[in-house]
């Protein structure tokens, strides 16, 4: 397992992203549409992407289960119901899609290279080892909802 892993939570991965993406300078593919057209589109994508990340700490929460990323071997329930039925990452695809609005409220084609970026990032170091002591706390249960359910969408 990386020194990485489990260490960043992932709103700060997300946040630190965001900064970065801020600094990229308009190169290649600045859009052509309006201010107020790009923050309108970009509010509405991230909107959706908080809902889906609160989506999924409510139903954790209904079942009163950890949402602490970073311990995930605390987990004292399997939530596969809701959103979950969809992902098995609502939280995270939600702060990927709120990064998306973010690049698309930026207006140019370079912000938008962050968004695989936090997947791989994601994936490698919170979700695959999130996946591994899942699989030790639920077992057998686990492992079928991961053949059920995509890791994203």
């Amino acid at each position: 397992m990386s020194a990485l892993a489990l260490k960043i939570p992932p709103p700060v991965v997300g946040l630190l992203l965001a900064i970065a993406m801020w600094f990229v300078p308009p190169g290649v593919g600045v859009f052509s549409l309006s201010l107020h057209t790009r923050m309108a589109a970009g509010l509405g994508i991230a909107l959706v992407g908080v809902a889906t990340t609160l989506s999924g700490m409510l139903a954790f929460r209904r079942v009163r289960t950890t949402v602490n990323p970073l311990k995930p071997d605390t987990s004292s329930s399997l939530v596969v119901n809701g959103v979950y039925r969809i992902t098995r990452n609502p939280m995270y695809v939600g702060v990927l899609l709120v990064l998306t609005g973010w690049a698309t409220f930026l207006g140019h084609a370079l912000p938008f290279l962050a968004l695989p970026v936090f997947m791989w990032y994601m994936t490698e170091f919170q979700i695959k080892p999130e996946e591994r002591a899942l699989t030790r706390v639920f077992g057998s249960s686990f492992t079928e909802y991961m053949g059920r359910v995509r890791r994203w969408v």
